[in-house]
C-alpha cells in the first residue's frame, strides 16, 4: 500500500451521490415516475425478481403509471408485490395491464416528504464525511510509514477536503432539486 488513491475516494463519493439519487427517485412527488417501482421485487416462479425485468413500465399521463407484464399470468403476483412494497398506491388491473394512479399530494404530505428528502441528504453527507475521515487516516498512516512527506500529506488532505466540499455542494443541489419537484403543484 505505497499510495493512496484519490480516484478511489472520488469513486466512492460518486457512488454515494448515485445512491442518493436512486433513493430520491422512489420518493413520490405527485407525478408518475417509473423509478417509483424500481425496488419492487415480484415472487415469480418462486424467485424474487425485479418488477422492471418482468414488465414494460410507461407513463401515459402525468399521474398514471402503466405496468404491462410480459406474462399476463403474473399479474396477481405483481399486484401482491406492489402492495407489499408499501409505496402507498393501490394497483388496479384489467386483466392485461396494471395501472397505478398517483394521487395528488397534499400540502402537509409535501412538507413531510421534504423532511424525508433532507434527512436522506444528511445521511449521504455523513457517509461522505466518513469517507473523508477514512481517507485522511490512510494518508496519515502513509506519512508515518515514511511513504509520504509532510508536504505530500498536507497536499493530499487539502485535495480530500476539496473533493468532500464539492460532494457536499452536489448533494445539497440534488436535495434542493428534489424539494423543488415535491413542492410543485
Amino acid at each position: 500500500m505505497s499510495e493512496f488513491s484519490m480516484d478511489q475516494l472520488q469513486e466512492k463519493i460518486n457512488k454515494s451521490e448515485s445512491l442518493l439519487k436512486e433513493d430520491l427517485a422512489t420518493v413520490r412527488a405527485g407525478r408518475a415516475n417509473a423509478a417509483l417501482v424500481d425496488k419492487v421485487m415480484v415472487e415469480y416462479y418462486g424467485t424474487p425478481t425485479p418488477l422492471k425485468s418482468l414488465t414494460n413500465i410507461s407513463v401515459p399521463e402525468p399521474r398514471t403509471l402503466l405496468i404491462t407484464p410480459f406474462d399476463p399470468k403474473s399479474i396477481p403476483e405483481i399486484e401482491k408485490a406492489i402492495n407489499i412494497a408499501n409505496i402507498g398506491i393501490n394497483p388496479v388491473n384489467d386483466g392485461k395491464v396494471i395501472r397505478l394512479q398517483i394521487p395528488q399530494v397534499t400540502e402537509e404530505r409535501r412538507k413531510e416528504l421534504t423532511k424525508t428528502v433532507k434527512k436522506m441528504g444528511e445521511e449521504t453527507k455523513v457517509a461522505v464525511r466518513n469517507l473523508r475521515r477514512d481517507a485522511n487516516d490512510k494518508v496519515k498512516k502513509l506519512e508515518k510509514a515514511g511513504d509520504y512527506t509532510e508536504d505530500d500529506r498536507k497536499e493530499a488532505l487539502d485535495d480530500i477536503q476539496k473533493m468532500v466540499d464539492q460532494a457536499i455542494k452536489d448533494i445539497d443541489q440534488i436535495v434542493a432539486d428534489k424539494e423543488k419537484e415535491i413542492m410543485e403543484v
